[in-house]
């Protein structure tokens, strides 16, 4: 008689892999990389069980919703997944937040007259912000790379003049992610709407957008500080348990 099935590590690496894509919208980072997902339970028959975890109880909850929300439909679109559960732990609004992404009811559907607006607008701002910050830390390379180069000249820099490293394949992921073009002749040094700044205006835009990032940047490492005094007796990564059985719930 053959053994009963048993997951493989690939559907988990599968799962790891759609969970890297989901992004804190504030901080700017994987969900993965800062530690908020806090156990992976798959069952050999496409059943997906996912607990995230944040920082403080009091979190934001439209960030808190957002992520979770978001998490809910990376595995989702997984080919082989069929009930997938994802709960929010230890927060002020846990059970609004998770009763709400078992009904698939939307933010909206969830907090109901607490909800002002959706989503679509906090993304699009923490979109802008995240590329204000790619486009500093692109520029800041060159200046760094070329002691020679000045703040006053980057706004002449091109995306083709950009090496080919980790920053600049960022900037151009968040330019699209805005709706701004990725050609080699596009300007780097632009506002959201893909403008460029006059040359007097340059060094101002830079100082601004290096304000930015230092922000985002700040704010991670706060919270990576405060996930981890929160959670000292757990693991930062989380273990895989393949589950004989997952209880299905309403989705």
């Amino acid at each position: 008689m053959m053994s009963a099935p048993t997951l493989d590590t690939t559907r988990h690496a599968e799962i790891r892999l759609a969970l890297d894509a989901v992004i804190d919208p504030e901080l700017d980072e994987p969900i993965t990389d800062l530690g908020f997902v806090r156990s992976i339970d798959a069952g050999a028959d496409g059943a997906v069980e996912v607990h995230l975890r944040l920082p403080t109880s009091f979190c934001a909850p439209n960030f808190a919703y957002l992520m979770a929300s978001d998490a809910k439909d990376a595995l989702t679109a997984l080919p082989w997944t069929s009930v997938v559960v994802v709960e929010l732990d230890d927060h002020h609004d846990s059970e609004i937040i998770n009763t709400g992404l078992a009904a698939d009811a939307g933010y909206r559907g969830t907090f109901r007259h607490e909800a002002d607006s959706d989503l679509d607008e906090l993304r699009a701002t923490f979109a802008r912000k995240a590329h204000t910050a790619a486009m500093e830390r692109a520029l800041t390379g060159l200046l760094r790379a070329d002691p020679e180069r000045t703040e006053a000249r980057l706004g002449a820099v091109r995306l083709a003049d950009l090496p080919d490293d980790d920053a600049a394949r960022s900037l151009r992921r968040r330019r699209r992610a805005i709706g701004l073009g990725t050609d080699a002749d596009d300007l780097v040094l632009v506002d959201a709407d893909g403008m460029s700044y006059a040359p007097d205006a340059v060094t101002r835009a830079l100082r601004r957008a290096r304000s930015t990032r230092i922000s985002i940047e700040g704010n991670a490492h706060w919270c990576k500080g405060l996930l981890g005094t929160r959670y000292a007796d757990e693991p930062a990564d989380p273990t895989f348990v393949p589950l004989t059985a997952l209880t299905v719930r309403a989705s």
